[in-house]
């Protein structure tokens, strides 16, 4: 799977353990930055990442920061992303089986690089349940589609 990073300084500790866990499973993976720990705006990287999953560049999108939810913001900024900030096991997997999440946002500040490590793990693994899910994100869709 292609695989798409962005942090800002303090998620970066944790993107570095993400990314080598992902190249080992296999991944594809893009780093979108930050790269390294010197304060910085996370706008500037989880955008680009959450991007290139809009694109088709890459099929997902991992953002980091203190608390998720920032990156969660600025991801679903971005048209047909749809960003869950996750905390634990559970929400990993409810994120992909009844949203279909493209991206994940993790809070570095909020859980240990261990399970942050589980969660991407089963976010990556678990499949879209579909069913009564689908009519749901075909109107979360048409939401992308409108505008003020």
């Amino acid at each position: 799977m292609r695989i798409a990073l962005g942090t800002d300084h303090a998620g970066y500790e944790y993107k570095e353990r993400i990314k080598k866990h992902l190249i080992e499973k296999g991944h594809e993976v893009t780093d979108f930055g930050t790269y390294s720990p010197q304060s910085c705006d996370y706008p500037d990287f989880i955008y680009p990442a959450a991007l290139a999953v809009a694109r088709g560049q890459c099929d997902r999108a991992i953002v980091m920061g203190g608390s998720g939810n920032g990156e969660t913001i600025v991801a679903n900024k971005v048209r047909g992303i749809r960003c869950a900030v996750c905390w634990n096991e559970e929400l990993a997997r409810l994120s992909r089986a009844h949203n279909d999440a493209n991206a994940i946002s993790i809070g570095a500040r909020t859980v240990s690089v261990e399970m942050a490590l589980k969660m991407v793990d089963i976010w990556l693994t678990t499949p879209f349940d579909g069913g009564r899910h689908v009519e749901r994100l075909r109107k979360v869709a048409e939401l992308d589609r409108c505008s003020l």
